[in-house]
């Protein structure tokens, strides 16, 4: 896995207003277009300068795609990262604190030692 790529997507993302509402509406689509446009992109490089060899996993592909954080977070993802773009895109749709009480909810099950989340 490339835990790297996933937390540079979820940073990514969850730092432009307009890509966390594309996300929100279109997880498939909105990481297919960021796996091709983005991915490659060196953050925080002015210029033109690129690599040209990341790809997610299927695995990371299928829980980026259908916000199945969850499995992100089974993957190494980094959790905090994961929670504030989550919150970003579904909190509207909870009461005050209610997202985030889902959240450490669907995680509850999970026990020391939690996954490396160093990249």
């Amino acid at each position: 896995m490339s835990k790297y790529l996933v937390d540079k997507f979820l940073y990514t993302v969850d730092r432009d207003p307009e890509l966390v509402e594309r996300y929100r509406e279109d997880p498939r689509g909105t990481v297919a277009w960021w796996e091709a446009e983005r991915a490659n992109v060196i953050l925080n490089c002015h210029g033109a300068e690129s690599s040209s060899w990341l790809r997610f996993e299927e695995s990371e592909r299928d829980a980026l795609s259908t916000h199945d954080y969850p499995a992100l977070f089974d993957l190494g993802a980094h959790p905090f990262l994961t929670l504030t773009l989550f919150i970003a895109m579904f909190e509207r749709d909870h009461p005050p604190l209610g997202f985030q009480r889902e959240y450490a909810r669907r995680l509850s099950d999970r026990t020391l030692p939690y996954p490396d989340i160093a990249t």
